[in-house]
């Protein structure tokens, strides 16, 4: 298989048939020792973390395509950047429960776990009652990724009914106590982008915010103030009042 430049073409191949093995090598032949390190300051786990920056992945998969079988071999080489990679060649419509459940359960990094919800999972049928599941589990990851879900829903879902994220609202509170970093930043986020879709769930969520403020864990006045500081905001106000 023939690579060109990465800077023209990351990732066409000329004849034959794409291998995993062989993109991996790609990518281990674009390490950046110094921009792993600037990673892992922003709490990207460094172990078997080439240091490729996303726009560069993104390359890779447009050049790569759609490839189920890819993807499946991308996730269990345990590259980081592989693993990314994986939840943007593979194909949603061919992604099944058993593989949900199997790389949410191999999560070690926050930036992977977004990328899975984002690029992929939020497409799958199932999605929705994953957000509920995730978001209930013990495992950091687990519950980070059940909380992107519902916030990759808000954004992404247009047609949605506002039932289905007042659904959500009961769990948001039920979670709020939760200290883990990365997991208060994913329910913040949730209750922001579901209140920023229009006036009536945004009413819901600050009141939901305002309940969770009252409380005395640090974690739940954190995840209150970084939502009502957005939800009650001017530019947010202005886009959704009627």
């Amino acid at each position: 298989m023939l690579w060109h430049n990465i800077q023209k073409n990351p990732c066409r191949v000329e004849g034959g048939t794409i291998k995993a093995d062989e993109i991996i090598s790609k990518l281990k032949s674009l390490k950046s020792p110094k921009d792993v390190e600037g990673m892992a300051r922003f709490g990207i786990n460094p172990s078997k973390t080439f240091g490729i920056r996303i726009p560069v992945l993104r390359k890779m998969a447009k050049e790569i395509g759609k490839n189920h079988r890819i993807a499946l071999e991308l996730w269990d080489s345990g590259y980081h950047e592989a693993r990314i990679l994986a939840s943007m060649v593979d194909d949603y419509k061919q992604v099944s429960e058993a593989q949900m459940e199997k790389w949410v359960s191999e999560l070690d990094s926050w930036d992977v776990c977004d990328s899975c919800v984002m690029n992929l999972f939020e497409d799958v049928e199932i999605a929705w009652d994953k957000a509920v599941e995730w978001s209930k589990k013990r495992q950091e990851f687990v519950k980070r990724a059940g909380f992107v879900m519902m916030a990759r829903l808000a954004v992404s879902n247009k047609k949605a009914p506002d039932e289905y994220f007042i659904k959500f609202f009961p769990i948001i509170k039920s979670e709020a106590d939760n200290e883990a970093n990365l997991v208060k930043k994913a329910i913040s986020w949730a209750l922001r982008q579901i209140g920023k879709r229009n006036l009536n769930l945004n009413q819901k969520a600050v009141e939901v915010a305002r309940e969770i403020l009252e409380r005395e864990s640090k974690g739940a006045k954190w995840i209150a103030k970084d939502a009502l500081k957005e939800l009650t905001s001017g530019p947010v106000q202005k886009r959704i009042s009627p």
